[in-house]
């Protein structure tokens, strides 16, 4: 359980994916692996016809990558290892033929954000403030951006990443699209998810599949887009910048 955990429930047509760290829901490179894997797999399922992406607990929904793991890379290729997990996830999800809905009960940084941006319908507690606090640290958000910008345009990327320090609330992810709709309390989130994944469910899977084709048109260049953003970042987490601020953060 220390090392967190990538859990599937498959109730009818509907499979819920949950993932779980107790550092805050941050995701190591092993969990990530685990959670492209997971949807790789479910897109090959032809009894499942919706996915739910949510995470355990309450506060946060997602802290991003494993701040341990970006403090021990060492060389560029480790440094484009690290990076290329949440590439294969968002790549997975994007390549998925099933409709993915994110439940959303708290906050985001970072990876996370990309995680619900890389969702079909993102639906969210008041709680679920959003930040991409990379350049803080002399990174940048590279490989989720085209996911991110996708969702919100790039006034609202160029909002996000250009202030590194500033939480976004959920109303203002309501506002630019991340957000499909905002609720105030968790009960009445999770009642929206299941109903509309329990009506989802019941579509015609042929339709859906062509639907989710149609949201995702023009991004079959993302395969190579993404690792190359991968290798942009695991360049700059080598800097003498990223290397000062890092360490600064840990102590």
């Amino acid at each position: 359980m220390s090392n967190g955990r990538i859990s599937l429930d498959i109730i009818g047509k509907v499979a819920t994916v949950e993932f779980y760290h107790p550092a805050s829901n941050s995701l190591p490179s092993k969990l990530l692996s685990e959670l492209s894997e997971c949807f790789v797999k479910l897109s090959l399922n032809e009894d499942i016809t919706v996915i739910v992406l949510m995470s355990d607990g309450e506060k946060a929904f997602c802290a991003g990558a494993s701040l341990d793991e970006l403090m021990a890379i060492e060389n560029i290729e480790d440094g484009k290892s690290f990076f290329m997990g949440f590439a294969r996830v968002i790549n997975a999800m994007r390549s998925c033929n099933k409709p993915i809905i994110g439940r959303i009960q708290g906050r985001a940084v970072g990876g996370g954000v990309g995680l619900i941006a890389a969702c079909d319908l993102a639906f969210a507690t008041d709680m679920a403030a959003v930040k991409l606090s990379e350049l803080s640290i002399g990174i940048g958000p590279f490989v989720i951006a085209p996911a991110v910008e996708r969702k919100i345009g790039v006034s609202g990327l160029a909002s996000l990443s250009l202030n590194p320090t500033q939480w976004k609330n959920a109303y203002w992810g309501q506002k630019t699209g991340l957000y499909t709709d905002v609720f105030d309390s968790i009960e009445v989130l999770n009642k929206k998810v299941n109903e509309l994944s329990e009506d989802l469910s019941k579509s015609n899977p042929e339709a859906l599949r062509e639907m989710k084709n149609i949201l995702w048109e023009n991004t079959d260049h993302w395969e190579k887009l993404l690792a190359k953003r991968a290798a942009l970042s695991g360049k700059l987490v080598l800097s003498d910048f990223t290397r000062k601020a890092l360490q600064k953060f840990k102590k």
